[in-house]
């Protein structure tokens, strides 16, 4: 009995020991939200990234918020850089690990609710609801829906849902391409995504979308680093290979949105395999990016921007015009739709908007490949003097409906654009 009781008591401790150990790589970090001016103040920041190991939770533009994760050794050189180029800035979370652990209840929370009726858009969803979501409509619509799966780094299924009505004379009709997850802690994209399938397939309400236009949707594109962030990390934003690099064992993933093959590894991006923005040890080195490639819209998040070509260099693409025209009508629906605490989209030029060349990007890859409108819609994220990493999950089906209305007239406006793209 004596020992029975010692056993229970240890492993009480132990497990008190693991949970409390939970998000301790955070301790001493803070978070804060960036306001540049003006390009000049855009491009200090820029360039303060590899300098302080800055991490970019919503991506920075002149005259909006971005939240940036400063680690504790370089807080008091950031915000000295900050002061000297007269920057302004406020604290947005003092201290980043009790934030996680208040953001892990709150989630606990929410799966308590699974046993309800409850929409699939009110909570961000696990790894495993949102696949089977995606079996059950494909399950449902055979004659409408065809599902293609691949396999992750780590051996999870990656899907991508063809959704396609037969035309009466056989003509292949011009594809809108989504895809969403392929930065895994960005929650909210995923949701917009499976918010298009079921406006296309479970309520089929616009039939152009279907008569005219294929659709390719891949809802989830990083099934690891997702069901790291929900078991793990929050904060996780690459893949979870471990082959890239003598450290990868230690410091795994390459970011994915990095990992393409157009001058890969030239701009904005590291050859540590421990910062975010390694894109890998070659092109395509990420199973998951070799399954993606194939686009109207890339979902990521955080900041309220339609960033299009080139993002490598800030140069403008023959297709200028057209990608501008089309973004802005896609900004002018989702504008129409929103809710009034988020703010307009921004649509521009990805460097040029953002300050930061990225080279190997989805966008930029599937445009030279001859897309001719790719785009990355960077979706709203958490709202000025709120706290956390994503949207509140009330705020879910709001974000989604938005997106979707944007994505419906960027497709109807690049029909009548292009006619026949094929």
């Amino acid at each position: 009995m004596y020992t029975l009781i010692a056993m229970k008591v240890l492993t009480l401790v132990l497990l008190l020991a693991v949970a409390y150990a939970k998000h301790e790589q955070y301790q001493g970090w803070k978070s804060y939200c960036v306001r540049p001016s003006d390009q000049g103040q855009l491009r200090s920041l820029t360039s303060m990234v590899q300098k302080y190991r800055l991490d970019f939770i919503s991506k920075a533009s002149v005259g909006r918020n971005a939240v940036v994760l400063v680690k504790p050794q370089y807080n008091d050189l950031f915000l000295k850089e900050l002061a000297d180029q007269n920057i302004a800035y406020t604290v947005h979370i003092n201290d980043v690990k009790a934030q996680l652990d208040i953001d892990d209840d709150l989630l606990e929370a929410g799966k308590n609710r699974l046993a309800e009726d409850v929409s699939i858009f009110d909570r961000y969803l696990e790894l495993e609801e949102i696949d089977a979501y995606l079996t059950d409509i494909a399950n449902k619509y055979p004659d409408l829906v065809t599902l293609q799966n691949g396999t992750t780094f780590e051996g999870r299924a990656i899907y991508l849902m063809k959704i396609s009505k037969p035309s009466d004379d056989d003509k292949e009709k011009p594809i809108i391409i989504v895809d969403a997850g392929i930065h895994s802690r960005e929650w909210i994209g995923p949701p917009a995504a499976l918010y298009a399938i079921s406006k296309l397939v479970d309520e089929t309400i616009d039939n152009d979308l279907l008569e005219d236009l294929d659709w390719v949707i891949l809802p989830m594109l990083n099934p690891d680093g997702y069901k790291y962030t929900r078991t793990t990390d929050p904060l996780w934003l690459k893949t979870r290979s471990t082959d890239n690099h003598v450290n990868s064992v230690e410091c795994p993933g390459a970011d994915a949105n990095s990992n393409f093959d157009f001058y890969w590894n030239l701009y904005g991006t590291s050859s540590d395999p421990c910062d975010n923005n390694y894109p890998g040890s070659k092109p395509f080195s990420e199973i998951e990016v070799q399954f993606g490639q194939g686009n109207l819209a890339s979902l990521h998040s955080y900041g309220s921007q339609i960033l299009y070509p080139w993002g490598h260099d800030g140069t403008l693409s023959q297709q200028a015009f057209a990608l501008q025209t089309v973004g802005v009508t896609i900004a002018n629906a989702i504008y129409e739709n929103a809710q009034p605490n988020y703010p307009r989209y921004i649509v521009g030029n990805s460097a040029l908007v953002t300050g930061q060349q990225t080279s190997g990007s989805t966008v930029d890859f599937l445009h030279y490949n001859g897309v001719p409108l790719s785009y990355n819609l960077v979706l709203p994220g958490v709202l000025d003097n709120t706290k956390g990493f994503n949207p509140d999950p009330k705020e879910i089906e709001q974000i989604a409906k938005e997106t979707w209305a944007g994505i419906v007239a960027g497709a109807r406006r690049a029909r009548d654009l292009f006619g026949d793209w094929n």
